[in-house]
């Protein structure tokens, strides 16, 4: 297959979790899970009217040269990895997902209206965060001119079809809702038009985009339950959970995918970091990281810190561009760099890093793809939403809940109540 993934010592594998009651068991969750009607990020890639959908809005807006996208977490972060991944360059892309009055006062100056599209993401609709820069930008537009009965000229809402606040302001502005399906939680909402009309502004071939979606079904559904990657990566690092390793790091050697890291970061945080019907709290923890660059940061602390990482070591093998380091100067060190590629150093580095992992017996995931385009793309994003599903079904929790954040939430509100009624201070 075109997306290959290898361990540094299978043997790290715990005899109990290749048992097989517990991979049958696991894998009987699995499949009831990814079929049901409750979840739906393993088959949303199949609802081509979703796509269809965000289509027909391009094509409508396809003049405007600015793309602002304004969501947080799920909402923003696949949008972000997708464009940073694959974009061409284009379109100006602002992605606004915070509500730090600085930044966005910045990210407003830099916006030319009628150059513009606001893409406003949230599956309810009450997103404090979303919401709170929507009041923002009605008000800002308003100074600039335009006025509400316009607004369906300039923006575009992405909601739960069924129940949202943003379907209400949506019949009174006139303005077009693009779905995010009610069975698909926000971190795993990328292929759904949360990230794909960004990604038709941004130039990448979306049908591809899906396409290797459903391409990586092949070896992620495989019948052989032995040879199952998807079953031995969620082995391979519950093993290693048990021996005191509960970091995951991400690094990919690309800058373009920089990105995907923090997405998944949120992936596999609010996922996995739960509680057990028992009480006891589990988790793996994500780490964020990009090759070469964190070779000379994180990487020491990867190799001779507190043995408790584990490294997904991600190679693109075939990059679309290079360049020769062939030169004529004189000094020493760049000589040595002259017979080869920029490419063969980025490839020397990233086996020099996983051979120095070996040689310190720290574990390592080798993930490979042949190239970066949108059919790769989409076989890694189902991967790690899969295994995300897959390992957290085996710990015993409910990868698609939230509660912790849900209370951070409720806490917010109660503290802005407070100081409603009794003023700043609370």
């Amino acid at each position: 297959m075109s997306f290959s993934i290898s361990f540094d010592h299978t043997d790290r594998i715990k005899p109990a979790l290749t048992e097989a009651s517990f991979v049958q068991e696991s894998w009987k969750k699995f499949l009831q899970t990814i079929n049901s009607d409750e979840i739906g990020f393993f088959h949303v890639n199949l609802r081509k009217e979703l796509l269809h959908s965000c289509m027909e809005i391009y094509e409508k807006f396809q003049s405007r040269t600015h793309f602002i996208q304004v969501g947080i977490g799920g909402s923003s972060l696949g949008p972000e990895m997708l464009v940073s991944a694959l974009g061409n360059n284009k379109r100006n892309f602002t992605f606004i997902n915070n509500i730090d009055a600085e930044k966005l006062h910045d990210q407003l100056s830099q916006i030319e209206p009628q150059k513009a599209l606001f893409y406003f993401v949230s599956k309810s609709g009450g997103t404090a965060e979303t919401n709170a820069c929507l009041a923002i930008i009605c008000q800002w537009l308003k100074d600039k001119g335009i006025e509400e009965k316009d607004f369906k000229n300039y923006f575009v809402f992405a909601t739960d079809p069924v129940k949202s606040d943003f379907l209400e302001l949506s019949k009174k502005w006139g303005v077009t809702c693009l779905e995010v399906p009610s069975n698909v939680g926000g971190r795993f909402s990328v292929l759904t038009p949360v990230g794909l009309l960004p990604a038709l502004f941004a130039g990448i071939n979306t049908t591809e985009l899906l396409e290797g979606a459903q391409e990586s079904k092949k070896f992620l559904l495989n019948t052989d339950l032995n040879e199952n990657i998807l079953i031995q990566s969620a082995q391979y690092l519950l093993s290693l959970n048990e021996e005191g390793f509960n970091q995951t790091v991400l690094m990919p050697y690309s800058s373009r995918l920089r990105d995907l890291s923090f997405w998944f970061v949120q992936l596999w945080a609010e996922s996995l970091g739960k509680k057990t019907q028992e009480g006891k709290s589990v988790g793996l923890t994500p780490v964020p990281a990009y090759g070469a660059t964190d070779q000379h940061s994180q990487v020491q602390l990867f190799m001779e810190g507190p043995p408790d990482k584990v490294c997904l070591m991600l190679e693109i093998e075939k990059p679309a561009h290079d360049f020769s380091l062939a030169n004529d100067l004189e000094t020493g060190s760049l000589q040595k760099l002259s017979p080869y590629n920029l490419s063969q150093l980025m490839k020397a580095e990233f086996n020099g890093t996983l051979k120095a992992l070996s040689e310190a017996q720290r574990p390592y995931m080798h993930l490979t793809i042949d190239g970066l385009d949108p059919h790769h793309m989409g076989q890694m994003i189902l991967y790690f939403e899969s295994l995300t599903a897959l390992v957290g079904l085996m710990l015993n929790i409910n990868p698609f809940d939230q509660p912790g954040v849900e209370a951070g939430k409720r806490f917010a509100f109660e503290w802005l109540y407070l100081v409603e009624k009794n003023g700043p201070k609370g």
